[in-house]
């Protein structure tokens, strides 16, 4: 999640283009294309009337071609409650720096002039749904648009599948594997990911999501062996002091999606038994906050590391 911070307070302020006002409107009162030319006029001073959601996206990008449809549907049945302006990070490269863009796709709120909330990633409609929720409330709910949530969501195998018929058509596009890559996974065949990710060019590399994807693998190899979730619960709860038992479920508990939850089994060891496997609690907190894309999270549990430490 982003801080709310004033968009000029937090990023240099560029120099605009004055748009010609001959040219053509969007085609959707509800959804138009940002670049700097228009950047003043409709995103900052028109989220001072309404909210504004950017959508950071590019041609190559397969996750983008699943969000941005969601977003513009939302933004049909939402009806003015919020406006969605679309940023092409390859046409616009000078706004996207503005905004520190390091992955795609993001998205961020921009109300009263200011950056109020935001998220990486492509997101289901359920979830698009619960953060618009916070900051707008839609004008008038179209019932055409009703079933976005209930379109049955793809499945992992699907994914994959996508993916790979993806690469098959177009095996020079290296995003297409990092996706490949993610996607193996998120269902868990992690020998799988890692040779996709050891076989990315070097220009991804140092990808965001790949940087994520390489701490996850560093987390998942722990747990060759390891007992199951339950098992690991029933001995932390029998005895608080099985630092090896509280370990691995704190790494189970943060790969399975309870990133709260795993942190605080590594901050229960790191509090009791800083020194315990050399420190082993203070290198799980910084490979676990190196897997996670939530910034407010990150941030809380780094004081907490800190507080423990100093």
């Amino acid at each position: 999640m982003l801080t709310h911070a004033p968009i000029w307070g937090a990023f240099p302020a560029p120099e605009f283009i004055v748009t010609d006002a001959t040219a053509p409107g969007p085609a959707s009162s509800h959804v138009f294309d940002v670049d700097q030319g228009n950047f003043e006029t409709e995103v900052l001073q028109g989220s001072l009337d309404t909210p504004v959601l950017l959508d950071f996206w590019a041609e190559w990008c397969e996750p983008c071609k699943t969000l941005g449809p969601l977003l513009e549907k939302l933004a049909a049945e939402y009806n003015g409650a919020f406006r969605l302006g679309k940023v092409d990070v390859d046409k616009h490269q000078e706004l996207a720096g503005i905004f520190g863009i390091r992955s795609i796709p993001t998205v961020m709120l921009v109300k009263d002039g200011q950056i109020l909330d935001g998220f990486a990633g492509a997101l289901p409609a359920g979830q698009l749904r619960e953060f618009l929720s916070r900051h707008v409330q839609p004008l008038e709910a179209d019932e055409a648009d009703a079933a976005l949530d209930q379109a049955p969501a793809e499945t992992p195998e699907q994914t994959l599948n996508r993916l790979q018929q993806a690469i098959a058509a177009e095996p020079e596009k290296a995003e297409l594997k990092l996706d490949l890559a993610l996607a193996l996974m998120r269902v868990g065949q992690v020998d799988a990911a890692a040779a996709e990710l050891q076989a990315l060019p070097a220009k991804l590399a140092t990808d965001e999501r790949a940087v994520r994807l390489r701490s996850q693998l560093d987390l998942a190899r722990a747990l060759d062996g390891a007992p199951a979730l339950e098992e690991l619960q029933r001995r932390v709860q029998a005895d608080g002091s099985d630092w090896a038992a509280r370990d691995l479920l704190g790494v189970r508990l943060l790969l399975e999606g309870d990133a709260s939850g795993g942190l605080e089994q590594f901050l229960a060891i790191l509090q009791h038994a800083r020194d315990w496997q050399d420190g082993q609690a203070k290198k799980r907190l910084l490979a676990a906050f190196a897997t996670l894309n939530d910034a407010e999270l990150v941030g809380r549990y780094r004081r907490r590391m800190a507080s423990l430490l100093f």
